[in-house]
């Protein structure tokens, strides 16, 4: 979603400021001219810096709140932004109107506008009904819960959120939601701090817990694998693909997706091979500095890893190798 207001973790204090702004820049240099997809608009700051780089952006979100940002970009930029509703794992098909681009680049995660509006559930230090939908449809993290089992329910939280005890916490939550329905934000964390005993010096326990359901519920997994292959076959030889990630699942695809074994090699066999590398020249991982992280503490743990398109045909999408837990593989479509 929003390059601009981009985080990893909900709960933090907001700051409206793009990660790695200047990282994500340099990759596509030089830019001016050049045709870019921001495929996670948020609230346009990653857009907005592309745009004062003299280059042109076609952006994609599918959360309707960015519609005012992308409006004041539109009155700005007439001839050189345009922005289009929808989700970033179609992008290909997204871009198919607006002729040949230069560039991708995805943030993955959340946008600090979302966080902050209770309303929205994605926040665990926030009151409001537990909903997290990324997008106006589908069903809510209160519904995922009421509708989940108690073993699903523990594969989630461990396979997305990496929470090591998702079992006792799926326990507890079974055991909650027989009594009432977990309906807010504040329900679900009184839940977990029961199971995990809260720490200043820690993140807060239900971290990992809101994390998990997040991506569940919006697919967050399947759209990335998506919109990887998606821009692999919409960039030509020489097109740049960067994509800002916030966890260790995300960050472990991307990483696979953009590093495919060589024929013959013993390494993840089960990985699609191509005759020539998918990616001529993939950058090495570049972090936040610590001047960054003082100014913008959300930026600790993202990492950006980019790549140029190389010559091989496009691969058909497939998760194989790319380390995709198994609980988002029931979700792929969410």
């Amino acid at each position: 979603m929003a390059g601009s207001n981009r985080n990893g973790a909900p709960g933090d204090t907001p700051a409206h400021v793009p990660v790695l702004l200047d990282a994500v820049l340099e990759t596509f240099l030089p830019l001016d001219g050049k045709h870019i997809m921001d495929g996670t608009f948020g609230a346009g700051g990653y857009s907005a810096a592309l745009l004062a780089a003299n280059g042109h952006v076609l952006a994609i979100d599918r959360d309707p709140d960015v519609l005012p940002f992308a409006e004041k970009l539109e009155a700005e930029f007439p001839h050189r932004f345009k922005f289009v509703s929808g989700e970033f794992g179609d992008l290909d098909k997204i871009a198919e109107t607006a002729g040949p681009l230069d560039g991708v680049v995805l943030d993955i995660g959340l946008s600090s506008m979302q966080i902050e509006d209770h309303n929205r559930g994605f926040s665990f230090l926030r009151s409001g009904p537990l909903d997290m939908r990324m997008s106006a449809t589908g069903i809510t993290a209160a519904q995922l819960i009421a509708d989940t089992s108690e073993k699903e329910l523990g594969d989630i939280l461990f396979g997305l959120g990496e929470e090591r005890r998702s079992r006792a916490i799926a326990s507890a939550i079974a055991v909650a939601k027989k009594t009432a329905p977990i309906k807010t934000t504040d329900d679900l964390v009184a839940i977990v701090e029961k199971v995990i005993r809260h720490r200043p010096d820690r993140h807060h326990p239900a971290t990992r817990t809101f994390q998990a359901l997040r991506i569940a519920v919006n697919g967050e997994i399947g759209q990335l694998v998506e919109a990887l292959f998606a821009a692999e076959r919409t960039l030509s030889s020489g097109g740049v693909l960067s994509v800002v990630s916030f966890h260790s699942i995300e960050d472990r695809i991307v990483k696979r997706f953009f590093k495919p074994v060589e024929p013959g090699s013993r390494h993840r066999p089960q990985m699609p091979i191509a005759t020539q590398k998918s990616w001529a020249r993939v950058a090495s991982p570049v972090r936040a500095s610590q001047k960054e992280i003082a100014i913008n503490p959300r930026a600790r743990s993202a990492t950006l890893r980019s790549a140029i398109r190389g010559e091989a045909p496009a691969r058909p999408t497939d998760t194989a190798g790319l380390g995709v837990p198994g609980a988002a593989l029931k979700r792929l479509v969410a």
